[in-house]
């Protein structure tokens, strides 16, 4: 089974460049998408997929950041996946596919030396070892090393953009709407089109969990809009 893991961690994040990425290379896979914020770290979509994984199983992510924003969280997780049989796939950073870890394995060096010797034997025998040792230990360091990187990427970007905010206020600069505007896009033009016409609310038949479905939005970004659609009506 293929399954392809999106997940966005702000409101703001779109989620759709990640599923074409994974539909463009694995147009088979099924896709589970989570929106997850930085004020829970709970991610049920990912536990249960992890907990529902077979071996030969497959999970594509957009890039390793997907996967996990803390280092040493994402680096255990791939190592336990790995173990236990799954295949992982990284569009964006592919030199860590486990495809190429098992590539490395089979490289191996497998060479017999007999000499006659029994010591010469040995000498040969523990410096192949060694060295599989360090190709292997290699392999795992440049895993790990993009997962070290995608949380710096992260950290740096977060950094950047309160800095950004900080320098504008300094400067007297406005952050974010006007206090009782709305921003208006074609998604919240869609969603609002149909929470209008199906949701019990506004004189449709829907439940809210059904409409959500249908406008295919995050379930915080479903309650903004009719929250606003409510107000409008005043």
């Amino acid at each position: 089974m293929i399954y392809g893991y999106c997940r966005v961690s702000t409101n703001h994040q779109r989620i759709d460049r990640q599923v074409t990425n994974i539909r463009e290379s694995y147009p088979s896979a099924t896709l589970l998408r989570e929106f997850y914020t930085g004020t829970t770290q709970d991610r049920p979509l990912w536990d249960k997929l992890v907990n529902s994984l077979q071996i030969g199983d497959t999970v594509v992510f957009d890039s390793v950041s997907r996967m996990s924003r803390n280092a040493a969280e994402g680096f255990n997780d791939y190592k336990r996946l790995y173990q236990s049989g799954v295949k992982l796939v990284f569009l964006n950073e592919p030199l860590i596919n486990t495809a190429v870890f098992d590539s490395t394995k089979k490289n191996l060096l497998t060479l017999s030396v007999e000499t006659g010797s029994r010591a010469v034997d040995d000498y040969f025998k523990g410096n192949i070892d060694l060295i599989n040792r360090l190709l292997m230990s290699l392999a795992e360091e440049q895993i790990k090393a993009a997962f070290d990187q995608s949380e710096k990427e992260v950290t740096d970007l977060h950094s950047r953009i309160s800095q950004g905010m900080r320098e504008s206020r300094r400067a007297g600069k406005k952050i974010g709407l006007t206090k009782g505007t709305t921003l208006v896009t074609k998604k919240s033009i869609a969603c609002k089109a149909v929470i209008l016409k199906h949701s019990k609310d506004f004189g449709g038949s829907l439940d809210d969990p059904d409409v959500m479905k249908l406008c295919g939005c995050a379930r915080n970004s479903y309650y903004k809009f009719k929250r606003e659609l409510k107000l409008d009506k005043k």
